[in-house]
């Protein structure tokens, strides 16, 4: 079994030869380089060329005959959102996630502010109001984070932005807390700029949603680098 070194040069790999399939680069019908090319292309032993090609041809991607090498069957299937989310597991990976967030969700608010509806605006409060009295373990705090989140989204008006963030889901809310009960000082912080985003839509000062968004993501990311 290759080591976590192993497992993360064959994964580069992998992606690497995807990618080059994917775009073209070998066709349907070709032959990849060989082991030896490939080694010496991607800076890395044959042992872990021979991983990454195995991974392609158990997805059905590549046939390998002894004496011709390794042929290209198909083009990867473009992977939808969904099985990307069932692949966070890191760190890196809930960092990446924020800021993918970050991109949508600056926008999301700052449209929230221009659009506003008076049902908009209460959906917000009982949002913001379920952070500020939220009881229970991690899951509650979580759900209640992304209950606020979901309702900037729905202020927006535009449906789109509501499908993509719960499509997301709540697993897109960090979790900087490991086990038992969130921090109360977390909490405080995070319900005090949710506060902040919220104040800016109801005034409709759209620049000033934007920026407390992206203040609260950055608190985000500062929290789970922390």
């Amino acid at each position: 079994m290759a080591d976590g070194h192993g497992a993360s040069l064959a994964d580069r790999v992998e992606g690497e030869l995807r990618r080059g399939i994917a775009g073209g680069e070998w066709q349907p019908g070709g032959l990849l380089p060989s082991e030896g090319e490939l080694a010496f292309r991607f800076g890395v032993s044959r042992t872990v060329v021979r991983e990454a090609i195995s991974r392609l041809r158990a997805a059905g991607l590549v046939e390998t005959r002894r004496g011709r090498g390794s042929s290209v069957l198909a083009r990867p299937a473009a992977q939808d959102l969904t099985h990307s989310l069932g692949t966070v597991r890191t760190a890196q990976d809930r960092l990446h996630l924020l800021e993918l967030r970050r991109g949508i969700e600056v926008e999301a608010a700052a449209l929230a502010a221009t659009r506003r509806t008076p049902a908009a605006l209460a959906a917000l409060d009982a949002a913001l109001r379920r952070t500020a009295t939220v009881r229970g373990g991690p899951s509650a705090a979580v759900e209640a984070d992304f209950a606020f989140h979901r309702a900037v989204a729905a202020a927006t008006g535009n449906r789109f932005y509501l499908d993509l963030l719960d499509t997301l889901g709540a697993g897109a809310i960090t979790r900087p807390f490991a086990g038992g009960e969130p921090d109360p000082g977390h909490l405080d912080q995070v319900h005090g700029e949710h506060r902040r985003v919220r104040d800016a839509i109801a005034a409709g000062d759209a620049m000033g949603a934007a920026a407390a968004m992206r203040t609260h993501l950055d608190a985000s990311m500062a929290r789970l680098n922390g």
